[in-house]
């Protein structure tokens, strides 16, 4: 087995879509044959939970407790990919920092992914460059995700200095709104819909959507083997 990989996906700012994003990476591990646990951080009921019930735990990362739980057992996993509450990022990052877990990459000891979503502010650009200072010499995905959005990152093309300050960019299509509402219905994960969802027109569109997904996430190596 491989280095214990931990997946963090988040964002300061709420109403991002960081859970569609973390969705989207637990059905990719999975489709590529990586045993994957989940960590929803949402409280006090959890979001991420109500599709991937089968290896998701609600866990409350602001606690001690919830710490320990978390990241005393990483080398128990080969992944774990943890969708970080609104505003608790950069918090999350500065402790793995202060508690040596990201000295631990440069050791070769872990692998650390940070998927930062971004939204339409300038504020977003700033935590950028907040986070890359944190995670220098661990890989920062910068991730646009259009899944719940309209024109919303027009403009943000001038930005690229701050956008340059990640790893890889990631930009994720936007879903049919019809599609999203049948996935969201059905409570489970879009891979699992788009195999035996109740409408065919519906599995065909979620199915192009995560392979488009999935697409992205080969090209930046999401799986690190």
């Amino acid at each position: 087995m491989g280095l214990p990989h931990l997946v963090i996906v988040g964002a300061d700012k709420g109403g991002v879509g960081k859970t569609v994003v973390a969705r989207t990476v637990l059905d990719y591990f999975k489709s590529v044959g990586v045993d994957a646990r989940a960590v929803d951080t949402q409280q006090p009921a959890g979001n991420l939970i109500r599709f991937h019930k089968d290896v998701t735990e609600v866990i409350d990362l602001s606690s001690s407790d919830g710490q320990i739980k978390v990241f005393d057992s990483l080398p128990k996993h080969p992944v774990t990919v943890i969708d970080i509450q609104a505003g608790l990022l950069t918090p999350t990052l500065t402790l793995l920092s202060e508690i040596g877990l990201l000295a631990m990459v440069q050791d070769g000891k872990m692998n650390v992914t940070t998927m930062q979503v971004i939204g339409s502010t300038v504020q977003s650009l700033s935590e950028i460059e907040v986070a890359a200072k944190i995670l220098t010499g661990s890989r920062h995905f910068i991730v646009k995700n259009h899944t719940n959005d309209a024109a919303f990152f027009a403009g943000l093309n001038v930005a690229t200095d701050a956008m340059k300050a990640g790893t890889a960019l990631i930009d994720i299509p936007k879903l049919d709104e019809r599609a999203t509402e049948y996935v969201e219905a059905a409570a489970t994960s879009f891979s699992e819909y788009a195999k035996t969802g109740d409408s065919f027109v519906m599995r065909g569109k979620v199915g192009h959507w995560l392979k488009s997904v999935f697409a992205q996430y080969e090209a930046t190596k999401l799986n690190i083997v």
